[in-house]
C-alpha cells in the first residue's frame, strides 16, 4: 500500500529537508503546498517572497474555499504511482481534512525550537530577504496567517520528530518512520 507522510511544522523545522532526503533514499515522491503558489506568483511576474505567497494563498482560499490548495495536493498525490509520496507545508486544518481521506496518510510534525528554525532559514535563503532577517522579524512571521494554524495541525499530528539535533539524526529518525509508517 502506498504511504502518504504529510509533514507539518513551523517554518525551518525540516520539513522540505525530509521530504528531499526520502526522496534521494527511498524514491519518494515528494509535494509541497508553496509549489503551486510559486507557480501563481512566477506566471504574474511577482516576486516569490514570503509576503506574496502569504497573499496568494489568503486570496485563493478566501475566493474558492480554505480546501482549495488542499484539494489540488489530494488530487496531485491521488495521481502519483509511487509507493512513498511526501507532502511538505501542511499548515491549515483543512489541508488535513482532504488529504485524510487517502489511504495510507499519516501527519507527522517535525519540531525544532525557534533559535534553531531561526538560523535555519537565514542559511538557506529560501525566499527573497531571508538571508537578512532578524531574529524578531522571523518571530513576526509567525504570527501570520498561514502560520498560527500550525499548532493546531500539529496537535493533530499522529508522529512528532524532533529536529533540534544533528543532520544524522534526523535521517536516523526517518529511517524509522519510512519503516515503520
Amino acid at each position: 500500500m502506498k504511504k502518504i507522510l504529510g509533514f507539518v511544522g513551523h517554518i525551518g523545522c525540516g520539513k522540505g529537508v525530509a521530504s528531499e532526503y526520502l526522496a534521494e533514499k527511498y524514491g519518494a515522491s515528494s509535494y509541497r503546498f508553496s509549489t503551486m503558489l510559486r507557480d501563481i506568483l512566477n506566471r504574474l511576474y511577482i516576486p516569490t517572497d514570503r509576503d506574496n505567497l502569504i497573499r496568494i494563498s489568503e486570496v485563493l482560499r478566501e475566493n474558492f474555499g480554505e480546501e482549495t490548495l488542499a484539494r489540488v495536493m489530494k488530487h496531485d498525490v491521488e495521481n502519483d504511482a509511487h509507493e512513498l509520496v511526501c507532502v511538505d507545508g501542511i499548515r491549515r486544518l483543512a489541508d488535513i481534512g482532504e488529504l485524510r481521506t487517502l489511504p495510507g496518510f499519516v501527519l507527522v510534525y517535525v519540531a525544532a525550537t525557534p533559535e534553531v528554525r531561526y538560523k535555519r532559514i537565514v542559511a538557506r535563503s529560501e525566499n527573497a530577504g531571508d538571508h537578512t532577517k532578524t531574529f524578531e522579524e522571523f518571530l513576526a512571521d509567525e504570527t501570520r496567517s498561514t502560520e498560527t494554524s500550525i499548532d493546531d495541525v500539529a496537535r493533530e499530528a499522529t508522529i512528532v520528530i524532533d529536529n533540534d539535533t544533528t543532520i544524522e539524526d534526523f535521517y536516523h529518525k526517518l529511517d524509522e518512520l519510512v519503516h515503520s509508517a
